[in-house]
């Protein structure tokens, strides 16, 4: 019985970093991954501040699934989600107004976020509150590695440079951000604006698809490679059993 719950517990936490991946494989919150991506810096905002919001949310719908109406759950829901958006803007803007600017309007659409109001309606009313929690951290984690990938791919091609210190003050150097060159420097510049640009965002999020998509074929042709020569083999196995056995009575009629 502990070993099922083990088992629930761990399928709760990393269904939604890959194998579920709001994102990339369920292609849910792709406004705010399209738009806020031209930065790492606000990629890894972002990410954070949907991660604390999902999982609060999870975990208080969790928590009061069995008294919320079952006619009124989804203006509760949003409630609920307001609430800690509400919190999330407040302390973001006093603390880290960069990133509360970078954002924009994107911060307050967390409130109709269709991962987070999914989760809850998919996952946290009918579950307990661990098995939310955990579903909550996987989730957000998930989303905040596909921004991350996108925003450092966009970032590096768009811009030819990694910048830091412009959302997150503690990332600076001697009070300057820290630059990396990569694509731009002296004398040489290989960047392409367009990726900087929302169209540079689309073909991002096309080409990581693709990449994805192949990347998954192939695991489910190998997969049934794999089933193809167990069949092969039971038949085979099947039928020399069956010739041994024809055999025998064979032998056995002649004596």
């Amino acid at each position: 019985m502990d070993q099922i719950k083990r088992s629930q517990h761990h399928n709760s936490l990393v269904a939604g970093i890959i194998r579920e991946n709001p994102l990339f494989v369920t292609v849910l919150g792709t406004c705010p991954a399209l738009a806020i991506t031209k930065s790492l810096e606000a990629a890894v905002g972002m990410g954070i501040l949907f991660t604390f919001v999902l999982i609060c949310s999870n975990v208080l719908i969790s928590a009061l699934r069995k008294l919320i109406p079952e006619e009124v759950e989804t203006p509760a829901y949003i409630v609920v989600v307001a609430t800690f958006v509400t919190v999330v803007k407040m302390v973001t803007e006093a603390f880290v107004p960069a990133l509360f600017d970078s954002l924009g309007v994107f911060l307050s659409l967390l409130v109709v976020n269709c991962i987070v109001l999914g989760r809850a309606e998919a996952f946290a009313n009918k579950n307990g509150v661990y098995d939310s929690f955990l579903d909550g951290v996987g989730n957000g984690l998930g989303y905040t590695l596909a921004l991350i990938v996108i925003a450092f791919v966009r970032e590096i091609l768009g811009t030819g440079v990694l910048s830091f210190g412009s959302i997150f003050p503690f990332l600076k150097v001697n009070g300057a951000n820290v630059t990396l060159p990569i694509l731009k420097g002296n004398g040489y510049d290989y960047s392409i604006s367009l990726f900087a640009e929302p169209a540079g965002a689309f073909i991002v999020f096309g080409i990581m698809m693709a990449i994805i998509a192949v990347i998954a074929n192939r695991k489910k042709d190998k997969e049934a490679a794999v089933k193809r020569a167990a069949a092969i083999a039971a038949a085979q196995k099947a039928a020399a059993e069956k010739a041994r056995q024809q055999t025998a009575a064979v032998e056995g009629g002649a004596h």
